[in-house]
């Protein structure tokens, strides 16, 4: 793997830190905290940047061994509040390394087809293949989550989705893909100095929408929709992983060493050469 002269200030795993477990209260997350983290802005900086070589290489490892047969993957879930920055991750984080490795998809309302089957439907053409980062920004998630809140479906039936979604976690993580479940946790304060923001910048107009200010008075409501769906989904096949969002930078390197960590667990391998290199080497040699 290749090494990197910066000396980490980590001082816990993310996958620690951040993980839901049991008696896990969403209330109790400081959305500005650095948890396992014991630097500044501009030391986190440096942490992101010299992160991106092993996350580079570890992800060419894993699209090269999937060309020989290799069946992993990762799945990367990012699931937020508007502004919560998971657009910052897709391009600081998942963007350093080579797009065609990448396989990413937002997910929007569903259209009147979706509709007309399970909420798992729409998912499942969208996973990633074999040597692939997939990225699910938003995901099946919003169906217990502004389902619940927006009551989109009955009770019964979002009790059900609980369940369907463990089943269909555990077979997603069975045919060989990690998951990765992130929820970006940013404070309505935050919120509000970020949507404050786009509407005082005209490069930044196309992001707001006035929608979020309407989401934004069902913050609570939101918060236990989150809070319920982590006690019923955080499985030790899929477990989600809570990520301060307050600080960009820290969510930022956060978000990396899941990555790294989803990666480094596969350990993918090259291939070996499935032809005879001293013949090839006199081939060219002579040509």
């Amino acid at each position: 793997m290749t090494a990197s002269k910066h000396a980490s200030t980590w001082t816990a795993p993310p996958r620690d830190t951040l993980r839901v477990g049991e008696g896990f209260s969403l209330a109790d997350v400081d959305p500005r905290s650095t948890p396992g983290f014991d630097g500044d802005k501009q030391q986190g900086r440096l942490e992101l940047d010299a992160g991106v070589p092993a996350l580079s290489e570890l992800q060419e490892r894993l699209f090269a061994a999937s060309t020989q047969g290799a069946p992993e993957a990762v799945l990367l879930v990012l699931q937020a509040m508007d502004t919560a920055g998971k657009g910052g991750i897709v391009k600081h984080v998942v963007g350093s390394v080579d797009p065609q490795g990448v396989h990413h998809y937002a997910f929007k309302k569903p259209t009147e087809e979706e509709r007309s089957h399970d909420f798992l439907w729409r998912v499942e053409p969208h996973l990633p293949k074999p040597g692939q980062i997939g990225v699910f920004d938003r995901s099946h998630y919003e169906d217990v989550l502004i389902g619940r809140v927006r009551r989109l479906a009955e009770p019964d039936e979002i009790e059900r989705r609980y369940g369907a979604i463990n089943d269909f976690e555990a077979g997603i993580v069975a045919s060989g893909t990690r998951i990765v479940k992130v929820m970006l946790q940013i404070s309505a304060d935050e919120q509000k100095e970020r949507l404050a923001d786009r509407l005082a910048r005209p490069d930044k107009y196309w992001k707001y929408n006035p929608g979020d200010v309407d989401e934004r008075e069902l913050w609570p409501a939101y918060q236990d929709a989150y809070q319920v769906a982590f006690e019923r989904t955080s499985t030790e096949a899929a477990p989600w992983f809570v990520v301060p969002a307050d600080r960009k930078w820290y969510a930022r390197i956060a978000v990396q060493r899941l990555l790294l960590d989803a990666l480094e667990d596969i350990d993918p391998q090259w291939p070996p050469a499935d032809y005879d290199i001293a013949v090839e080497q006199a081939r060219l040699a002579a040509s």
